[in-house]
Formats: C-alpha cells, sequence, structure tokens
C-alpha cells in the first residue's frame, strides 16, 4: 500500500487507531508506576604511564596505556575487585549481584575509564562508583607491579568523583510512554489495515472501478434528513440529494438510449440498497424536467412504490398482467408534472412468470411507445431472477450500489447475472449512506403519514370529498392527443405556457375556469385524502 492508502483507512478507520494508542499510553504509564526507580552515577579514573627510564617520545607510554584500557575496564566486575568495596561499604549483596550493578568501559581515543554504578539509593550509587574506582587503582597497582623490586609503571587517579543523582534513571516515563504511543498506534494502523484487507464492502468509486468498467453515472448521499423524507425532490428541492438526482437525470440524457422502448430497470445487489427510492426520485427528476415519465413497481415480492407515494396498491402490475383490469384502470397519475405510476397490485405466488411473461414484454412495448421514459422498480438481482428477466425486455439497466451494504463479490455476481442475459449495464448509482447505518427502505408506513407525504409539497390544504372520485385518466387533453385508453400520445413536450390543465392538478381557490391557463403557485391547494381513505383510488378498486 502507499502512504496515501494508509491515511484513507487511518481516516475511515480511525477509533481502533486512536483507541490503541491510547491503551499504550495508559500500559506504559502503568509500567512506570509499578516500576521501582533507579539511580545511575558515574566516576571517572586516569590512566597513566610512568615508565622507569625516561623516553623522548611521551606517545610510547600513552598508546601502551589505551592498549590497556579494556582490560582494565574488564576488571571492575570481578570479585577479588567487589569483595573489598562489599567490606567497606557494609552492603548487603555479594560481589556478584554487585557486579551486575556496576560497569566500566573506557572512553574512545582518551586515557579515561568510565565506572558506573546502579542502586535504588542515589547516595549509595554514589559510593559504590567512588569505591570501585579505588579498588580498581589498587587492584591494577597490584597487577602491573613487576614481580621483582620496583614500582607499576602505570597509575590511575581518580578524575571525578561520582554525584549522587537527583533523577531517577529508570523508568524513564517520557520515553515509555512515547513508547507506548508509538507501538499503540502502530498496532492500530496494523489492526486498521488489516480489517480493511478483510472488508470486502463497497465504499467509494474506487472500489467499483476495481470491479467493473461500467460508469458511475451518479452518487447520492442520503442523510438523515434524506432518510425520513426519501422523495428528495419534494421535500427539499435544494438539497444535496435532489442535485444529485438531477445531475442523474441530465447523465441519462447523454447515453445512447435509442433503438428500443426508452425502458429502464433500477436494481440493486442485495435489499436495502435504496434502488426503490433511487427509482422514485429519478422518476419525479424527470418528470419535474417536462418529460412524460412512467414509473412500474415491478418489486412483487417486497412493492413499496405506493408505500412511499401514498398511492393505491391493491390493483397494479399483477392485475394487468393477468388480465385482470386494463392500462386505463392501473396507471395513477402522481403530482403536478407528467408523472405516471403502475403500483404492483397484488402479491402473486409466481411473481418471476409474471414479469418474464409476453404480457409484460407487451405492455414495456407499448409504454416505451407513449412515454418519454418508463422506470421500472425490480427485485435485487441475488435475490430473484425478476431483474435480469425484466432486463432483457428493455433499453438498459441502472445497478444501484450502496455503500456499506453491498460486497465486492456480491456486486461482480449481480453483473454476471446480467451478462449472462445479455443485458446492458448503463451505469453505477452509488447511493452512499450517512453516518447512520440505518435501512434505505423505510418500514411501512401507516395511513395517515402517507396522506402527509402526498401534500407535503402544498403550503395549504382543501378537503376534498372522496366518495365518489372522478374517472383516472393520464392528462386531459384534447381528444385528439389521446389514445383508446386515455393515455398520452408520444409527442414533443410542450411549453409551460401550452400545456393544458390537467384533470388531476391541484385545485384552484380561485374562480378561474378550468382550461383558462395554470393559476399563480400561492393560488393552488393539493388534495388531501381523509386518514381512512388512499388518495385517488383505481376505478377497478372502486369495483
Amino acid at each position: 500500500m502507499k502512504v496515501i492508502e494508509y491515511l484513507r483507512i487511518i481516516r475511515r478507520r480511525w477509533i481502533p487507531v486512536v483507541a490503541l494508542a491510547l491503551a499504550g499510553i495508559v500500559l506504559a504509564s502503568l509500567f512506570a508506576l509499578t516500576r521501582t526507580p533507579t539511580y545511575t552515577t558515574t566516576s571517572q579514573v586516569f590512566v597513566s604511564f610512568h615508565g622507569a627510564e625516561p623516553t623522548s617520545e611521551p606517545a610510547t607510554g600513552t598508546t601502551y596505556v589505551q592498549r590497556r584500557l579494556v582490560s582494565y575496564a574488564d576488571l571492575v566486575r570481578s570479585p577479588q575487585l567487589l569483595q573489598p568495596v562489599v567490606d567497606e561499604l557494609g552492603l548487603d549483596t555479594d560481589a556478584g549481584e554487585l557486579g551486575s550493578r556496576v560497569q566500566a568501559a573506557p572512553v574512545t581515543d582518551t586515557v579515561l575509564i568510565d565506572i558506573t554504578a546502579t542502586d535504588a539509593d542515589p547516595a549509595a550509587a554514589a559510593r559504590i562508583a567512588n569505591a570501585v574506582a579505588a579498588s580498581l587503582a589498587e587492584r591494577v597497582d597490584e597487577l602491573e607491579t613487576p614481580q621483582q623490586a620496583g614500582a607499576s609503571p602505570v597509575r590511575l587517579q581518580l578524575a571525578r568523583e561520582a554525584a549522587a543523582p537527583s533523577r531517577a534513571s529508570y523508568p524513564n516515563i517520557p520515553v515509555l510512554i512515547l513508547a507506548g504511543l508509538l507501538l499503540g498506534t502502530a498496532l492500530g494502523v496494523a489492526l486498521a489495515a488489516l480489517r480493511e484487507i478483510a472488508d470486502t464492502r463497497v465504499r467509494s468509486e474506487q472500489d467499483l472501478r476495481r470491479i467493473t468498467d461500467s460508469a458511475v453515472i451518479g452518487t447520492v448521499t442520503m442523510d438523515d434528513e434524506a432518510r425520513r423524507n426519501p422523495l428528495a425532490g419534494r421535500t427539499d428541492p435544494y438539497r444535496a440529494p435532489s442535485e444529485a438526482f438531477r445531475r442523474l437525470g441530465t447523465n441519462l440524457q447523454y447515453l445512447d438510449l435509442d433503438g428500443g422502448p426508452q425502458a429502464l430497470v433500477v436494481t440493486s445487489s442485495v435489499p436495502d440498497e435504496g434502488k426503490t427510492t433511487s427509482a422514485i426520485n429519478l422518476a419525479i427528476t424527470l418528470a419535474d424536467a417536462n418529460a412524460k415519465v412512467l414509473l412500474i413497481d415491478a418489486d412483487l415480492r417486497r412493492p413499496s412504490v405506493a408505500w412511499h407515494l401514498g398511492i393505491e396498491e391493491s390493483v397494479g402490475l399483477t392485475t394487468l398482467l393477468i388480465q385482470r383490469a386494463t392500462i386505463e384502470d392501473v396507471v395513477q397519475p402522481w403530482g403536478s408534472a407528467g408523472l405516471f405510476v403502475i403500483p404492483s397490485g397484488a402479491v402473486p405466488p409466481n411473481p418471476a412468470e409474471l414479469v418474464g411473461s409476453k404480457a409484460m414484454a407487451r405492455l414495456i412495448l407499448q409504454m416505451g411507445e407513449r412515454f418519454d421514459y418508463v422506470i421500472i422498480d425490480t427485485p435485487p438481482l441475488l435475490q430473484a431472477t425478476d431483474a435480469a428477466l425484466i432486463a432483457r425486455m428493455t433499453t438498459g439497466v441502472l445497478v444501484v450500489a450502496g455503500t456499506g451494504r453491498l460486497r465486492r463479490e456480491q456486486l461482480r455476481q449481480s453483473l454476471a447475472n446480467l451478462s449472462a442475459v445479455s443485458a446492458r449495464v448503463l451505469g453505477i448509482v452509488l447511493n452512499v449512506a450517512g453516518r447512520t447505518a440505518e435501512p434505505t427502505t423505510p418500514t411501512r408506513p401507516t395511513q395517515r403519514t402517507l396522506a402527509q407525504q402526498s401534500a407535503r409539497t402544498a403550503r395549504e390544504t382543501q378537503p376534498v370529498s372522496v366518495a365518489r372520485p372522478p374517472r383516472l385518466t393520464a392528462v386531459a387533453e384534447p381528444p385528439e392527443n389521446r389514445t383508446a385508453h386515455g393515455l398520452p400520445v408520444r409527442r414533443a413536450a410542450p411549453t409551460e405556457a401550452e400545456r393544458p390543465t390537467p384533470a388531476w392538478a391541484p385545485v384552484r381557490t380561485g374562480r378561474a375556469a378550468p382550461g383558462s391557463g395554470p393559476a399563480p403557485t400561492s393560488e393552488l391547494r393539493t388534495l388531501r385524502v381523509s386518514d381512512r381513505t388512499r388518495r385517488t383510488p383505481s376505478r377497478a378498486a372502486r369495483r
């Protein structure tokens, strides 16, 4: 790994790094506090050479001494040298144990020897160092004295007495704490790196690029507010999720969607990646851009489009495919733009057979000729084969990848399933989850919640009786612009001034006659559904 990758890992998994660093500091501090402090002091002796005859070359004596300094230093730990020190100072120890607390070393390029003593008492350490220096001088003088009469040519003199230290040499608390910090940090980084290697979840676009060559055509950040109100384009059009879906809609316009019905499958690899809310928000965004959009809930295993939009769900795609209703019965308009919805209907026992039937292919072909976009919400690819079956009938597939929930191998398997049926992957939508790891698909809301979400975009509400709702039609256009079923004929999108007033448009509070042009926004009010009745039930449901 490169340094920048380690920094990214630390930024992503900083909690174990910080925790182990703090643990290292705490353990080092506890270790230092439980150790008995010891004090170290040093005395120094000077070694000189005094020959029997004067010489004209003083360097000769110096060389002679320097060659013997190492031998003199080794004598410090000998029992013959240390036993007199034990007897003189009255130490409660023997010469062998004292030798482990005393050491001597010659100073490089000099004739000096440093004698170091360690003891729990600083004064005792100083006395031991000085006594060892004196004993060393006596021992060297004894060894260097010739057997014949005469004096030793080598003389050791105390050059510097040892003083009682004021600070303990062990434990060195700052050094131990620093060592604990470095060791804990290193362990934390190693643990974070191991977890990063073992963690195969998709977390960024870089992870997607390692898996597939398909382009990431959108990145949506679902924060807590977007999770509470999944309809990002309606709750607040200026929030980050709304802007992200607008960019996604713009990117779709630059894709090559010619050569077949303008139908897009929106799916994911595993549940709770946000595919349904992505499909709904994409449909709303495209409809707000003056496009006629049909949203089909083909997730016949866990349908939730109707729950989000607050529309009738008992009659829908399954009713249409088994020929218990017509297209006019199941298509429901939503909002003030050109968005129409076909809910799932009743959950069938054989969803794969229904969505893979010729009736489904004919439906997609017919709707692709009458709408600018047909967006189909399907089950996850690894949960069922429905998405792969429908993908063969459409222009392409948008795969939603939820960060923190999808694993790389799962995405590879999903793309392999699409490739096996020769489905075209238009791109990947990265659904970046916020800090709170909550499912992006909420639980089923209550009837009151659905009614409140449907009327959220209006400033005021006006109760309207729904005992005898009007006939459900796609748009209130002139007869020459409608098919036999009342669905719009595909044509160029009209301007705002040319767009007629739909029968399902918001109710006007003024007295303007129908068809006299759109009223100012401040004069529009949205229909409100009672707590016990869903908004705009279909004709088949009323039967």
